[in-house]
């Protein structure tokens, strides 16, 4: 495996656990194009706040319980997070919702659902207190050659981390992924078996 991708993956199921025991089974999914991302409001008539977020919170707590991440637990996360992150927009919980949409279409490699999902949360909450786990997330799927591939987006993004949230955990983060910009997995490896030793 890709030792950048590796370090990723790490970082993204640090964030909020959202899919910590999941794995993802290669054959299972494949990479959808824009056009078949689906992130409108479904089956939520006449429902409650209270009622969408208990149905997200448990399909993520069933998320959180699964051995493999399936295609059809994975779209029923995905869309339960959604309706409560649209419909609930006030909600302090609903960036977060839109965090977690980003990690499991990260996990179904559905990158361009991240993507949107990620902007719009930087975006629609710029208070959010964790705002920079979000920049984090976008500029790792920036920084990877198999997803968005764009050094220098993910480098201004690791930068408007560092000046923006200096004291994070994400800042340094970032500054250590800026580092590996643009290194091949055999020297990040030779990197960090200099510093171990």
């Amino acid at each position: 495996m890709n030792f950048k991708l590796l370090l990723k993956i790490i970082v993204i199921i640090l964030f909020l656990n959202a899919c910590s025991n999941s794995n993802v089974k290669s054959n299972d999914f494949q990479t959808p194009d824009t056009a078949n991302i689906n992130l409108v409001q479904k089956n939520i008539n006449y429902k409650s706040c209270s009622v969408l977020y208990n149905e997200a919170r448990k399909i993520d707590s069933i998320l959180l319980h699964q051995n493999d991440l399936n295609k059809n637990s994975a779209t029923t996360a995905i869309q339960a997070f959604i309706n409560f992150a649209n419909f609930c927009k006030d909600d302090s919980l609903a960036p977060v919702y839109l965090i977690k949409t980003a990690q499991v279409s990260i996990a179904i490699k559905n990158i361009p659902q991240a993507k949107i999902v990620l902007d719009r949360c930087i975006e629609d909450y710029p208070n959010f207190k964790d705002k920079s786990a979000a920049l984090f997330l976008l500029a790792q799927l920036f920084d990877e050659p198999t997803y968005l591939n764009n050094e220098a987006e993910a480098k201004r993004l690791y930068e408007k981390i560092i000046t923006e949230f200096p004291k994070s955990d994400w800042a340094l983060s970032a500054k250590g992924a800026i580092a590996f910009i643009g290194k091949s997995d055999k020297q990040i490896l030779e990197e960090l078996k200099k510093k171990s030793n």
